[in-house]
């Protein structure tokens, strides 16, 4: 059973954002059942897209002069921070701390972000951008 699963109710209208939103949680899904080596490698890759992702929303943001840029870049920020201690745990051995991180946390914050922060921002985009 996925850990979320994509659903029309996850598109935000903004095709970039969906197609990253798509991907994370391919990733995400992945996680749960991957073996020690592989989980490390698709948690590095899944730091890695978000990295990439929050960039690209965060210039969204600037072109579109987000008003509340600052509030939404800092949770990305805070959430970076986050997985890499949780990386940092991997590499400690802490395989099942990080897999519980995965299952409990990351998930639901995934839906979270999505359903506030990233829906605001993305009608946001649309009324300004187009």
């Amino acid at each position: 059973m996925p850990l979320v699963e994509w659903t029309e109710e996850l598109v935000v209208g903004v095709p970039a954002i969906d197609r990253a939103h798509h991907e994370f949680v391919e990733l995400l899904n992945a996680l749960p059942m991957a073996s020690e080596a592989e989980f490390r490698k698709l948690f590095i890759k899944l730091m890695e897209h978000s990295r990439e992702h929050f960039a690209e929303e965060e210039r969204m943001m600037e072109r579109s002069a987000f008003p509340v840029m600052g509030v939404h870049k800092a949770e990305h920020e805070r959430v970076l921070k986050e997985l890499e201690e949780v990386r940092q745990q991997l590499d400690e051995g802490e395989f099942e701390a990080a897999r519980e991180y995965v299952m409990e946390q990351l998930s639901a914050w995934f839906v979270l972000h999505r359903n506030t922060m990233d829906y605001v921002t993305a009608v946001h985009i649309q009324r300004t951008l187009g």
